[in-house]
């Protein structure tokens, strides 16, 4: 089979590339080949009663399939560079902006009108963080929430699906260049194309790392954020979220001038597993359903770190914390605040008694036996800091949960069209080490569609 356009990867890269591409000219033949399921066969089998935990499946449906792992996140758009990417360094700031605009413009368009666009513009928040050694950074939000976000996949996808060939369940093995494009190889097929581009995400980290070596593509280590999700009850953070729903803050800890931050803020909320590559690991979800809502809310507290010399596995390190942490609870760990700082261990009747009841079931423990001594010390002292900003937040039945960990892939050296040394091979989304969310993500698909489509006309 012979394709103009091959995109490897469903996600919100891939996605809206093959968008794009049907926008500017609906003669050009695309495929797309994903490793998951489409997007009404991905479900989660955890129920919380005949399957309590994760089963570790062959494809996890959380992290992988139609939409990628942001189908079943709670799908905020953070339109900003402060964040998110450094999509911005190769597009530059403006026109990265632009397309993040127009990404939700399409969103709107596809189920998502009536949410809630966010914005941290004029808000005294911002005062009262640098009060008390916080910053809150700038972002305009659109909220879909888990709910709206598949309802505005569902329509992309009944859109595309006439136009563009669909493979789920077919994993790409390898990438080969050729006199007039590009091979790609499956485990039964091989198909040719003109123009290639992989928009693996995350979750293709490894495989995007194999490619870049077996095509000597030049790359450079990421870093990796390691810490814990917090959850607590809605009330404490109501003053934050009721206005901007998603807070990004930093602090940088006296200790060690680390920074920590808040991040994937969930209001009324749920947390949730994750398996990457069979690695069990933890986030949070909501909804925009009040229905489905809790008197929960979670975000995660992260702390980055970046290796260069003689280690650079900056993944490799945040999977063996991960594994650690399977090892000692069979999956995530659970501990309340106020028996970390007493140094002691949860145990299911603390837990219980506890004022916040937890939405995730997990094993009560002690984080202090998975996460080193130099993170967790910067997650206690930004919960201390958070709490003069949100009182509350340091009570101690607060739960926290662990590990959660980003896995970012290995930056890939590209030009400015996003454009690796081998011309027509476009490497875009998360899976690229450039884009770190759902906005910047979505963009860079947007981008390169289009200067594909100008050298297709």
């Amino acid at each position: 089979m012979k394709y103009d356009v091959v995109i490897i990867g469903a996600g919100p890269g891939g996605i809206f590339t093959a968008y794009e591409l049907m926008q500017k000219n609906k003669n050009i033949k695309v495929g797309v080949f994903e490793g998951g399921h489409e997007l009404s066969k991905r479900k989660c089998p955890i129920d919380g009663d005949k399957v309590p935990s994760c089963i570790r499946c062959k494809s996890c449906s959380i992290m992988s399939g139609f939409g990628g792992a942001g189908a079943f996140s709670d799908g905020k758009y953070n339109i900003t560079n402060d964040f998110g990417g450094t999509l911005y360094e190769y597009i530059g700031k403006n026109k990265a902006t632009e397309l993040m605009q127009y990404v939700d413009n399409i969103n709107m368009k596809h189920g998502g009108e009536g949410t809630k666009l966010y914005s941290t513009t004029g808000t005294d928040l911002k005062k009262k963080c640098l009060q008390n050694k916080l910053k809150l950074l700038d972002a305009s939000v659109r909220h879909l929430g888990t709910d709206i976000n598949q309802v505005v996949l569902g329509q992309l996808y009944d859109e595309l699906k006439d136009q563009v060939d669909f493979y789920f369940d077919t994993l790409v093995e390898t990438i080969e260049k050729t006199d007039d494009g590009f091979k790609v190889k499956t485990a039964e097929e091989e198909y040719e194309c003109d123009i290639c581009v992989a928009s693996v995400g995350r979750i293709g980290s490894k495989w995007m790392e194999k490619v870049c070596k077996e095509m000597n593509i030049k790359t450079k280590s990421n870093r990796v954020d390691i810490g814990v999700r917090v959850e607590l009850p809605a009330v404490i953070f109501s003053h934050l979220t009721d206005e901007l729903y998603e807070s990004k803050i930093v602090y940088r800890t006296e200790k060690f001038e680390d920074a920590v931050r808040t991040f994937c803020m969930n209001p009324h909320g749920i947390v949730v597993n994750e398996n990457t590559n069979g690695i069990i690991t933890v986030n949070g979800h909501s909804y925009e359903d009040p229905e489905r809502q809790t008197e929960n809310t979670n975000f995660a507290l992260l702390v980055a770190k970046h290796f260069s010399e003689p280690f650079k596995d900056s993944n490799g390190y945040g999977e063996s914390i991960a594994r650690l942490s399977n090892m000692l609870g069979g999956g995530v760990i659970v501990q309340r605040f106020g028996d970390l700082v007493r140094g002691r261990r949860s145990n299911e009747t603390r837990i219980k008694e506890g004022l916040v009841v937890p939405t995730l079931q997990a094993t009560p423990g002690d984080l202090s036996l998975v996460l080193p001594k130099r993170i967790l010390d910067g997650i206690i002292e930004m919960i201390y800091a958070l709490d003069k900003i949100a009182p509350g937040t340091a009570n101690a039945d607060t739960l926290l949960y662990g590990v959660e960990v980003k896995f970012y892939n290995m930056e890939v050296d590209l030009d400015e069209h996003l454009e690796s040394n081998y011309p027509g091979l476009f490497i875009i989304g998360d899976g690229s080490g450039v884009t770190h969310s759902l906005s910047h993500a979505s963009a860079s698909g947007v981008y390169v569609a289009r200067e594909i489509a100008s050298r297709l006309s």
